[in-house]
């Protein structure tokens, strides 16, 4: 038997090959971030069953129907276009002040601009309260940024697979209030039929509702968050246990010289080739996933002659609603295994490339539809299109960790989420708008049917393309070489 060899190499080896140990989620904060999640999709889903109605009671389209869209597709536009202009500077903003007092700003904003919608009774009224809701508004890039500040490598998966949760009780309970509640003097004139209030401004009741929990959001927030920038708007700071990359914890007390002598950097130094890198994976994947929600309802409604499902909105809605609903438990019970399992990178371009079968069903199912009737072949194909959409949700965590893991240094979290952010944004803008009209051009006689899916494929193999510009795993970034 020969004798195991011991040299300088060994006790080294065997140390990198030991797994990590997982940090425990700090959930005496983190259960906060989850709640301050939930008012920017609280407030937009309130808004979203009325706004319609409320276009035609101002007036503004002189009772032409076919205006109606237009302008409620005005109002959407201008508040991504305020939050893409300002994201950048407010997350920014939050590596110098801190994260804390940019967050409650931005669920100030949203309180006001929920009131000044309620309260509004000309369409220039309601665009400036969409416009400083959005341009105040940078919570869901600060918030991100916020769970990048109490984890680390170890648990930020399982912090992410637990985000899911704010988006479905706000996508649920917000359409809820501005459904029922909404011209409540007509609705319920046994209670609310003397309030000359509510009939002057019959949408006020849901917004006031909405901004009401909003207020106490921002209450907890202000009394229970803790600052986790060194020397912040507060003057106080959260210090949590960190990890090295070999795997040993460091108490909180122990100072990290590099932590200390790091500064918030310039844009200019945040363009790194790793950043870079990261919004461009981001972006291209943003742009196709807002594209293809935008056919995805176009399509059911189309009449199947024309190369859709024709599927009334009662349909429509609820398979979309299952669909999110499936997509967030997903995420919920499985991400954190799936990483844990296959890594960030392995989930990403999974994700991407499994837009190019959902392209393709598009017209598969409509062939069926046409051939068959809507039926169980028809059905299938449309779960399986939903199913392979889970794939493409899994990567929003995954870009997650590479933006940490591609940050210059840790006082630049939120600037350098910033710039993703962006580019996000403006995929939220250029996605929608382009997907929409390729699809409108292609229905049109003598163009080809088939464009819309061309021009959809060509982006989700964009996509892959970017995404293999990424690292196997994003620890790579973060450990010194």
């Amino acid at each position: 038997m020969i004798a195991q060899q011991d040299d300088e190499e060994t006790p080294l080896l065997q140390r990198l090959e030991q797994p990590k140990a997982k940090t425990p989620l700090p959930w005496d904060q983190f259960w906060i971030i989850l709640l301050i999640e939930m008012p920017d999709f609280l407030s937009s889903q309130t808004l979203a069953p009325f706004i319609p109605q409320l276009i035609r009671d101002i007036g503004v389209t002189h009772g032409d129907e076919s205006q109606v869209g237009r302008y409620v597709g005005i109002l959407q536009s201008s508040y991504y276009a305020a939050h893409t202009l300002t994201i950048f500077h407010w997350s920014q903003l939050s590596d110098h002040i801190g994260r804390k007092p940019v967050i409650l700003t931005a669920l100030l904003a949203i309180i006001i601009s929920m009131f000044s919608f309620g309260l509004s009774k000309t369409f220039l009224g309601l665009l400036v309260s969409r416009v400083v809701c959005g341009a105040f508004d940078p919570g869901d890039a600060v918030i991100k940024t916020l769970v990048m500040d109490i984890t680390d490598a170890t648990n930020m998966p399982k912090a992410y697979s637990y985000m899911p949760i704010p988006l479905m009780i706000g996508t649920t309970v917000g359409p809820l209030i501005g459904g029922s509640l909404s011209r409540p003097a007509d609705r319920f004139p046994g209670i609310f039929g003397r309030s000359e209030l509510l009939k002057t401004y019959p949408y006020l009741l849901p917004c006031s509702i909405s901004a009401s929990f909003i207020f106490i959001t921002w209450l907890v927030a202000y009394i229970r968050l803790k600052e986790f920038i060194e020397g912040g708007f507060f003057g106080q700071s959260y210090s949590r246990p960190r990890q090295s990359s070999s795997g040993v914890r460091v108490d909180p007390g122990e100072v990290n010289p590099a932590e200390v002598e790091s500064k918030p950097l310039p844009l200019r130094a945040l363009l790194t080739s790793k950043v870079l890198s990261v919004t461009a994976s981001y972006a291209t994947m943003g742009l196709f996933q807002m594209g293809f929600n935008s056919v995805l309802p176009v399509f059911y409604a189309t009449p199947i002659e024309l190369g859709g499902l024709s599927l009334d909105p009662p349909r429509i809605g609820a398979l979309l609603a299952a669909s999110g609903v499936t997509h967030g438990m997903f995420q919920l019970f499985f991400y954190a295994r799936l990483h844990d399992r296959f890594g960030a990178k392995a989930i990403h371009i999974t994700g991407v490339s499994s837009g190019i079968p959902m392209v393709i069903l598009f017209p598969v199912t409509n062939a069926l539809a046409r051939a068959y009737g809507i039926g169980m072949a028809v059905w299938l194909c449309v779960a399986v299109q939903l199913m392979l959409k889970i794939s493409l949700i899994m990567c929003f965590p995954c870009m997650t960790l590479f933006i940490r893991a591609a940050a210059p240094n840790r006082a630049s979290l939120g600037a350098t989420n910033g710039i993703a952010q962006v580019a996000v944004a403006v995929a939220r803008i250029v996605g929608p708008a382009s997907a929409a009209s390729v699809f409108s051009y292609s229905l049109q006689a003598g163009h080809d049917a088939w464009l819309i899916y061309y021009f959809l494929i060509a982006i989700a193999f964009l996509a892959v393309g970017t995404g293999l510009l990424l690292p196997r795993d994003p620890s790579v970034w973060e450990d010194p070489q």
